[in-house]
């Protein structure tokens, strides 16, 4: 049976996450304990304790989530799950734990990769004021024109009828009460974020992952990835560097990667870690997908 594993991205976080995996794995500990060492301050007490409003935060939820997934696979391997990954793949965050699962870098460089990230994506936070919101119904082709009018990014295609909008916070208020008043979409749904992620408010953050990334040796990966930037699997280690770059100020093209991964003829879709998420999604890009949500030990009875 051809596998592919999907790994989530920001806002799936909840305290708690992935402490039954910990209590009941000793691999698990393992992968938390070289974590905590790792980025030198306890992620692991912040995941299964909080407070919230900590997790919560951009430089801690991208390694919290980073982790998690990580974790869920290496259940899936000691429970005998995974002869075979065929195809790994995430939103956001999601897509650079996939490129550690396909070993285009080690767990531990992983780690510091996505730490800085999200450290670099909480400065643009806290530097700029940015919105985002949902747009429910809607299709490329008739958000298009609302980026344009109100000065703003299309953050995420993530599944037919389900397209965000990201930018400054007044624009994306402007953008959210004229789409309401107007009637172009089934629901217009503002998000609570800390900022405009995949939008233009992030070329501090891109600049800095730019060059942070220069000197970090990238494998080709093992296991077919697909980048968020363009939906297209990615080989070329110096390529899969470019669009995770590119990645943050861009558009996720989320539905593009999984429609891509399906052709391989995969059979089974695991998503690896907190939310569910992304089975909703997979459900209305392709209603007859089989796909299962593993988060904690519950998930594998």
């Amino acid at each position: 049976m051809k596998t592919a594993l999907l790994f989530s991205g920001q806002g799936a976080q909840s305290v708690g996450m992935a402490k039954s995996l910990f209590d009941n794995y000793d691999s698990v500990k393992d992968l938390f304990n070289r974590a905590d060492d790792t980025l030198g301050f306890k992620l692991s007490q912040i995941c299964f304790e909080g407070p919230m409003a900590e997790l919560t935060k951009t430089s801690v939820c991208q390694p919290a989530l980073y982790l998690h997934g990580i974790a869920v696979v290496q259940v899936m391997k000691e429970r005998g799950m995974l002869d075979s990954i065929d195809a790994v793949l995430g939103l956001s965050l999601g897509e650079l734990t996939a490129h550690a699962v396909a070993g285009t870098y080690t767990f531990e460089t992983g780690l510091k990769i996505v730490a800085e990230r999200g450290r670099l994506m909480q400065e643009a936070c806290d530097a700029t004021k940015g919105a985002m919101a949902s747009l429910i119904g809607g299709t490329e082709e008739s958000v298009l024109p609302y980026c344009k009018e109100f000065d703003i990014d299309m953050s995420n295609l993530n599944c037919p009828g389900q397209i965000v909008i990201s930018g400054d916070a007044e624009n994306i208020a402007k953008a959210v009460a004229v789409a309401k008043e107007r009637k172009d979409f089934k629901m217009v749904v503002p998000l609570k974020v800390a900022g405009a992620y995949h939008s233009r408010l992030m070329k501090p953050a891109r600049d800095a992952f730019e060059k942070f990334l220069e000197p970090i040796d990238f494998a080709e990966p093992t296991i077919p990835v697909f980048t968020n930037v363009s939906g297209e699997q990615v080989k070329n280690p110096q390529e899969i560097k470019d669009n995770l770059v590119k990645q943050v100020v861009s558009t996720v093209r989320w539905e593009d990667c999984v429609n891509n991964a399906s052709k391989l003829g995969i059979e089974q879709f695991y998503e690896c870690g907190p939310g569910g998420v992304l089975a909703g999604m997979m459900k209305r890009i392709n209603r007859d997908a089989s796909i299962k949500s593993l988060a904690e030990t519950r998930d594998f009875e």
